[in-house]
C-alpha cells in the first residue's frame, strides 16, 4: 500500500471510530480509561523493554543526555502516567454541558459541548505524550491519530498496542486510537493534508516541526509553542528565592518546554546573583553564555549572540543578560520569546504588575518557577499540548480544549 493510501485509510477508520465514540456515556469513557491505566501498569516491564531499544538507538545516533532523559520511561514515570490517566477519568465529563436560553419567539436554544471529532497529533521524542493524548481524547469523545517521532517508535508502538487491546477488551472500536508507524517527514506532510478527515491537528515539538506544520498544513491546527522561556531577577528580588527558582526552572529537566533558556538580571544584583547561580549549578555542569557585562562577572562564560538568545537549548546551557530595568527585561523577552512561559522574581508589586501586563506569553509567573506550566500541575490531569496561539484555546490544553459547541434548537412550528 502506498504511503498516501496508508495514511488515508487510517484517517477513514479514525473518522468512523469517532462517530461511535462520540455517542458513548461519560461512565463508559471513564471505564475504558481505568482499564487502560491498569493494563499499562501491568505491562510496565514490556514498555521499558521497548523503551530501552529507543534509548539504545538514540545514544547510537548521538542524542544528548538531556534529550535522552526526555525519551526515557522508568517504572516511576509509568506509574505517573497511569496516575494521570486515573486523574483524567475522575474529572467532570466535558461533553454535554452547556446553557439553554429561550428567544422571544419561543425557540429554545441549547448550546452544548461536543467532541471535536478526529484529533491528529504530530510530536517528537516524548513517549509520555502518547498515553496523555490518547486519554484526553478518549475522555472528551474524540478519536486520535498519533504520529510520533522515530526516536520513540518502539515505545509508542508498545503503548498504543496496549491501549488498542484495552479498547477491544471493553467493547470499543480499537481505531479510536491509531498510531502512524511510518515516521518519515512525508507521512507527516500527508497527514497535514487530510482535510475532511482530520478535524484538528496539534503539533508538539521543536521550533522546526511547528514551523513546518503552521506553514504547510491544510487542516485546522492548534499551534503549540516551542519553549524559549525567560526568568527575570529584579532589583527588588529575594535572591535566595531567585537562586532556588532559577535552578529549578533550568536544571530540574532542561529538555522540557517549560524550562528556562535565558536569565535576565538587574544590574544592581547581577554580580551576587550570577556568581551564586554559577557556583550552585556546578553539579549540573551548566554551560553559560552571557552578554558583555555578564562575561565581566563570569569570565568563564561564552559571549552570548543573538542566536543564543533566540535558541531553545533543551540542554544544560543558559544565556544570561544584565539589564538596567524591568522595562529593558520585558523588551528583551518580547523580542525573543516564543510566547510560552516567563517569570519575574521581585518583591516590587509595581514591577510585577508591569511585567505581567506588558508580556504576551500564555503563562506568566511572579515568584515561581516556569516548570509549573503543565496540564497536570494546573489540575487538568494532563495536557495534549501548550497552546501559544490566541484563538480557541491558550496555555495548557486539557479536556475543554478538545471540545467545540453545537446548538440544538427546539420549536413548535416557528418560521421566519
Amino acid at each position: 500500500m502506498e504511503l498516501y493510501e496508508y495514511i488515508k485509510d487510517i484517517c477513514v477508520r479514525s473518522k468512523k471510530a469517532s462517530l461511535s465514540l462520540g455517542i458513548t456515556s461519560g461512565k463508559e469513557r471513564n471505564d475504558i480509561l481505568l482499564q487502560i491505566a491498569e493494563n499499562i501498569l501491568n505491562s510496565s516491564d514490556k514498555i521499558i523493554d521497548a523503551n530501552s531499544l529507543d534509548i539504545e538507538n538514540a545514544r547510537a545516533s548521538g542524542m544528548s543526555e538531556a534529550l535522552i532523559d526526555r525519551l526515557t520511561l522508568t517504572q516511576t514515570r509509568i506509574k505517573d502516567i497511569t496516575k494521570a490517566i486515573i486523574k483524567i477519568s475522575s474529572l467532570p465529563d466535558p461533553i454535554g454541558s452547556g446553557e439553554i436560553f429561550t428567544r422571544p419567539n419561543g425557540l429554545e436554544i441549547n448550546k452544548i459541548k461536543v467532541p471535536l471529532g478526529v484529533v491528529a497529533m504530530i510530536y517528537e521524542a516524548r513517549p509520555n505524550v502518547t498515553p496523555d493524548a490518547a486519554s484526553l481524547c478518549l475522555k472528551s469523545g474524540n478519536s486520535v491519530i498519533l504520529r510520533g517521532g522515530k526516536e520513540a517508535i518502539n515505545s509508542n508502538k508498545c503503548i498504543v498496542d496496549i491501549i488498542r487491546s484495552s479498547l477491544e477488551e471493553m467493547g470499543f472500536d480499537k481505531d479510536c486510537v491509531i498510531l502512524i508507524e511510518n515516521t518519515t517527514r512525508e507521512s507527516a506532510n500527508i497527514l497535514m493534508e487530510m482535510r475532511g478527515y482530520v478535524d484538528v491537528l496539534i503539533p508538539r515539538g521543536g521550533k522546526g516541526l511547528i514551523k513546518n506544520i503552521v506553514e504547510n498544513a491544510k487542516v485546522p491546527i492548534i499551534e503549540t509553542g516551542a519553549g524559549n522561556c525567560h526568568l527575570y531577577v529584579d532589583e527588588d528580588a529575594d535572591l535566595d528565592m531567585a537562586i532556588d527558582v532559577a535552578i529549578n526552572a533550568k536544571c530540574s529537566r532542561p529538555s522540557v518546554c517549560n524550562a528556562i533558556e535565558t536569565v535576565l538580571v538587574h544590574k544592581s544584583v547581577a554580580k551576587e546573583f550570577l556568581t551564586r547561580f554559577y557556583d550552585e549549578t556546578r553539579e549540573y555542569d551548566l554551560k553559560f553564555c552571557a552578554c558583555p557585562k555578564g562575561c565581566e562577572i563570569l569570565p568563564y562564560a561564552d559571549e552570548a549572540t543573538d542566536e543564543d538568545f533566540d535558541t531553545e537549548y533543551d540542554d544544560y546551557i543558559v544565556s544570561c543578560k544584565v539589564v538596567s530595568s524591568v522595562y529593558e527585561a520585558c523588551e528583551h523577552i518580547r523580542k525573543y520569546s516564543t510566547g510560552h512561559s516567563e517569570a519575574i522574581i521581585t518583591e516590587n508589586a509595581r514591577n510585577a504588575d508591569y511585567f505581567t501586563k506588558s508580556i504576551d506569553s500564555c503563562s506568566l509567573y511572579v515568584n515561581a518557577s516556569t516548570r509549573f506550566t503543565d496540564g497536570g500541575e494546573f489540575g487538568f490531569g494532563a495536557e495534549i499540548g501548550i497552546s501559544t496561539q490566541k484563538l480557541h484555546v491558550r496555555g495548557p490544553m486539557g479536556l475543554d480544549a478538545l471540545t467545540t459547541t453545537k446548538y440544538i434548537i427546539k420549536g413548535d412550528g416557528q418560521t421566519r
